[in-house]
């Protein structure tokens, strides 16, 4: 028998990064949707005070972040090149990740992310969503209306059958002040280069986002010549508004030589 033909072929993998101050249970159902529609294994990972990392001291800058990323894939025995499919300020993530260490990404997807300097911060967060964020602050809202008003703010079509499980996530895994302070400086800061990873990039946006503007995933698309695809209603959290229109711009794009426009 031939040796090699009896060495195992590592499969492709996904890692899903999900936002600010959300951790790896609000995908929810679309790990599942993702993992069929691009035959591969998919491995959503937590950054640093988020979701089952919330004690840990969420880091300042989003270099740091990524680190935690490489490390975390290190400890699962994960040496080969891996897709990473990042919302938010995971998308910060995902490109800073493979701008310091290229060799371990294969591929990007990027959704609704915003990066310094290609937009205005009015652009970057929505005054009017980010002024209904400040006064639940103010207000000291518990569990149940922060969470109501992130899913209004995040999501266009209603889908009011995950609050309870967003307000048991917050409850079992609670983000602290610290923390999000942290990670909205670090997302604040985080200046991404004129020219994107030397990687197959997928750019995805949501045309209602009432939270980071659709000209953000446009201008940044533009800027790095990557492929743009836009969704005409969906919100921020565009996997949970329609997951399979992700999965399935994924497989498509994947399929494309070249994968550019």
């Amino acid at each position: 028998m031939d040796s090699q033909a009896a060495t195992p072929v590592a499969p492709d993998t996904w890692v899903l990064l999900r936002g600010l101050t959300r951790g790896s249970a609000h995908w929810g159902s679309f790990v599942a949707k993702f993992e069929q529609a691009v035959s591969a294994r998919v491995i959503a990972l937590d950054l640093p005070g988020n979701g089952t990392l919330w004690q840990q001291r969420s880091p300042a800058c989003v270099a740091d972040m990524a680190d935690s990323c490489s490390a975390q894939l290190q400890q699962r025995g994960i040496v080969h090149p891996v897709g990473v499919l990042a919302l938010s300020l995971g998308g910060m993530v995902a490109a800073q990740w493979a701008l310091q260490a290229p060799w371990q990404l294969r591929e990007l997807v990027l959704i609704n992310s915003s990066m310094r300097p290609f937009n205005p911060f009015w652009q970057r967060l929505q005054p009017a969503s980010a002024a209904r964020l400040l006064g639940l602050a103010l207000r000291g809202a518990g569990v149940e209306a922060w969470e109501r008003e992130i899913l209004r703010l995040s999501t266009h079509h209603a889908r009011q059958d995950v609050l309870a499980d967003w307000c048991a996530e917050r409850r079992q895994h609670p983000v602290s002040g610290a923390n999000t302070l942290r990670q909205l400086l670090a997302a604040a800061r985080y200046r991404a280069p004129d020219t994107g990873p030397a990687l197959p990039t997928l750019v995805l946006a949501s045309q209602a986002d009432q939270l980071v503007a659709v000209q953000c995933s446009e201008r940044l698309a533009a800027r790095w010549g990557s492929a743009l695809r836009l969704h005409p209603t969906a919100g921020h959290d565009l996997t949970l508004d329609d997951g399979p229109w992700v999965a399935d711009q994924v497989r498509r794009w994947r399929q494309t030589p070249g994968k550019a426009d």
